[in-house]
């Protein structure tokens, strides 16, 4: 919607009439004075087609408004519509599987090992053949709709069953889950020649989260130099050989010093409205100008900004809404919206971004800790810290185990929820508990951890769910209880 938007003022500017096809009455793009024309239809290739016999544009610009509108992209060059921007065949290239695979190994780039698969058996000779975990998606879905990270083969088996009803017929996409790996977004823009970087985002939760309901940072905060220059230099290649027009956004996979590529997505991305407002550069609005012909060195963006702040994404959902509901990210996008939160440093960026989440972190109280086997090396760290902030601490009997091995006293063990009272539902309840630091070990409403995160959402208590989250929320504490923060315009970041 606000790339919509800002298209077609970007586009009234440039002399052109617009028309917008939208059937969202929720959308400011819909409104009476954003286009000169609106058709309220659905995003079907007959609508498009009607609509372009009746009003004979000069082009139609598909790039702005998500995945719906590119998947109609080779039934109108079929038909004989001019599409502007990046062309059909550059976006079949980065869309499809095994082209955009070959176009990868043509160019020296990496990407985790990967298959398609049509069966079980299929899906079980990739999976042994690349190695467990692996992460799984049925093909042409939106929003990482049933995606799953599988560990082993019986879980694969489940998986497969159940994909088939989601696409039936479809391949299911088989990559390498590389575990712990840091996730980062790119989003570029191009004229066709020239490719620039607007912004490098950082996930705060490793990869295998969804973008959409990942936290991210603007810049990033942890990658070196040398990984950040790798990336700038892969998608410039991946744009000029893309032949991109207008707006690309890339996701990779950071282990190491090693860059994967993840996905390639020849259009706006999600994230072009927090890139922009970080930025200080209306990106949509030069996209749109650069796919009816202008070339970016005329637009005056032929670098990428830097900037002295830190913007933080942080995702909102609608968890509140769906009693019941297991609050635990996944590949499976369940966000519904997203805030920001701006300032100097990344702690103080990040708790603002929890306040406007209306997910204020706690100051004082009782933390409870519960993670997962493969977490407890990381987890005393995260209790030191938040025990010399002041917090008391409580954990399950695992996990309390882990802090008394590092030597963590003073911790409260929490029994089961079926041993009785007190348990930790009794403490949420109660008040006592303030923030609860619990990572996955398993999905189900049997499971203890799911009471206890369908809890936190009844009584609004933080609750986090990766190790990295945790280590953010910790830092964003601290700079709480050390200073005041302020609230600045927007405008006052960048200097006039």
């Amino acid at each position: 919607d606000y790339c919509c938007v800002h298209a077609a003022f970007a586009l009234r500017e440039e002399g052109w009439e617009t028309i917008m096809v939208n059937s969202n009455p929720e959308t400011v793009s819909t409104d009476y004075d954003t286009s000169d024309k609106l058709y309220f239809e659905p995003l079907t290739l007959e609508n498009v087609l009607n609509i372009y016999d009746r009003e004979q544009p000069s082009g139609v610009i598909l790039q702005l408004g998500g995945q719906t509108p590119l998947n109609l992209a080779q039934g109108l060059k079929k038909a004989g519509v001019p599409i502007l921007g990046t062309s059909p065949d550059a976006i079949d290239l980065a869309e499809d599987r095994e082209l955009f695979k070959n176009l990868l190994h043509s160019l020296n780039l990496l990407q985790p090992p990967n298959g398609m698969a049509l069966s079980y058996s299929d899906s079980l000779s990739v999976a042994r053949r690349i190695g467990y975990p692996v992460l799984l998606r049925p093909s042409f879905v939106l929003g990482g709709r049933a995606m799953e990270i599988v560990w082993d083969d019986e879980q694969l088996k489940r998986y497969m069953a159940k994909a088939q009803n989601v696409n039936p017929g479809a391949a299911v996409l088989i990559d390498r889950y590389l575990d712990e790996a840091i996730e980062v977004d790119v989003d570029c823009i191009a004229d066709g020649e020239q490719v620039v970087v607007a912004g490098i985002m950082e996930h705060i939760e490793e990869a295998g989260i969804h973008s959409g309901d990942s936290s991210c940072t603007l810049p990033a905060y942890s990658l070196n130099e040398h990984v950040l220059n790798e990336i700038r230099r892969i998608s410039k290649i991946l744009g000029q050989a893309l032949h991109v027009r207008g707006l690309m956004n890339i996701q990779f996979a950071v282990k190491g010093e090693k860059v994967y590529i993840l996905e390639v997505n020849p259009r706006a991305s999600r994230t072009v409205p927090f890139v922009s407002k970080t930025i200080n550069v209306p990106l949509a609005k030069l996209a749109a100008k650069v796919m009816v012909g202008r070339k970016l060195s005329d637009l005056g963006f032929e670098k990428e900004p830097r900037v002295n702040h830190i913007a933080i994404k942080k995702s909102v959902f609608p968890f509140n809404r769906f009693p019941g509901s297991d609050i635990i990210l996944g590949p499976e996008m369940k966000s519904t919206g997203e805030v920001m939160g701006i300032d100097d440093d990344f702690a103080m960026a990040f708790a603002k971004a929890h306040m406007s989440a209306n997910q204020d972190l706690p100051l004082e109280g009782t933390v409870f800790l519960s993670v997962v086997d493969r977490d407890k090396k990381y987890v005393p760290s995260i209790a030191r810290d938040l025990r010399a902030l002041g917090f008391k601490l409580a954990a399950t009997p695992g996990t309390k185990k882990a802090l008394d091995a590092a030597g963590i006293e003073g911790v409260d063990e929490i029994q089961k929820i079926a041993s009785g009272s007190p348990n930790v539902l009794t403490l949420m309840q109660s008040g006592e508990v303030k923030l609860v630091i619990n990572t996955p070990s398993g999905r189900g409403r049997q499971l203890d951890e799911a009471r206890i995160r369908e809890t936190t959402i009844t009584f609004n208590i933080p609750c986090i769910t990766t190790i990295p989250a945790a280590r953010a929320a910790v830092y964003g504490i601290r700079a709480l209880k050390s200073r005041d923060f302020r609230v600045r315009a927007l405008q006052d970041y960048f200097p006039r």
